[in-house]
């Protein structure tokens, strides 16, 4: 696989960028309901991707979903209610990092539910979703793989380097024992879920350039776009001047060190 190189990379990133702020503005002008959730391995990038298409958009537009461990009381609600409190309104796109699908994979390959819950869930799952896609909604699943040997490479990153070191939690640790409980536990999530209605897309994610760059090309190519013109803003001149009004001396504020 050819590498790609750091100016390509960035280039590109650019572009697409700009292709999505220009999907936000139309997802906003057009009112529409956008969901993308992104599953796959540990250490696979997906905060990666998350963070390269939240980062050129509005927050107020774009929002990120990661949910925590549920609580006592969401326990008791059904289980997809504490992910629908999330969903986008109107002219809203929302990035699940993690999802509903929890519960086909480290709630199943660690015993958190029961067998008739996830039973139950692999059942749920497209009607659910095709219910959302009936109230407007675009749907969009990404699934991130990643090989055992990259895996392993990026672990061991995260493992030497204290700034990383945050993203691996001792659930990480008890998954990379059970490697092959959770692809098995993938592959039948697939077999139930991976319908046409929601469709679950695989990325290659080995290469976090090309992965992100790929990702974020087919998402903007699912959802239909079109360049809304911006209005023409022109900066008004500042307003006349105050003669009553005096700044306080500068030395009666507290500022910061400049240690740089």
């Amino acid at each position: 696989m050819t590498k790609l190189k750091k100016a390509e990379y960035e280039d590109e990133l650019a572009r697409l960028n700009l292709e999505l702020v220009k999907l936000q503005d139309w997802v906003k002008a057009q009112g529409l309901r956008v969901v993308v959730l992104f599953e796959g391995r540990d250490a696979a990038g997906k905060g990666g991707i998350i963070k390269r298409i939240a980062e050129p958009l509005n927050p107020r537009i774009c929002r990120i979903a990661a949910l925590g461990t549920p609580t006592e009381r969401e326990r008791t609600q059904w289980y997809f209610q504490r992910y629908v409190a999330h969903l986008p309104a109107a002219g809203e796109i929302v990035l699940f990092d993690r999802s509903w699908y929890n519960r086909a994979g480290v709630e199943r390959v660690m015993g958190f539910c029961t067998e008739e819950e996830y039973q139950d869930f692999l059942v749920a799952a497209p009607e659910f979703e095709r219910l959302l896609i009936r109230s407007g909604i675009t749907l969009v699943k990404y699934w991130f793989s990643v090989s055992d040997d990259e895996q392993e490479k990026r672990f061991q990153e995260r493992m030497h380097d204290r700034t990383k070191r945050w993203k691996i939690s001792p659930m990480d640790l008890e998954a990379r024992r059970r490697w092959f409980d959770y692809s098995k536990a993938k592959d039948v999530m697939f077999a139930h879920t991976d319908v046409d209605d929601s469709p679950w897309w695989v990325v290659d994610a080995d290469n976090k350039r090309k992965a992100r760059l790929n990702c974020i090309s087919h998402l903007l190519s699912l959802v239909p776009y079109e360049d809304v013109d911006p209005p023409v803003l022109e900066l008004p001149p500042r307003g006349p001047a105050d003669p009553d009004y005096q700044r306080p001396p500068v030395d009666s504020q507290r500022w910061i060190p400049q240690r740089y």
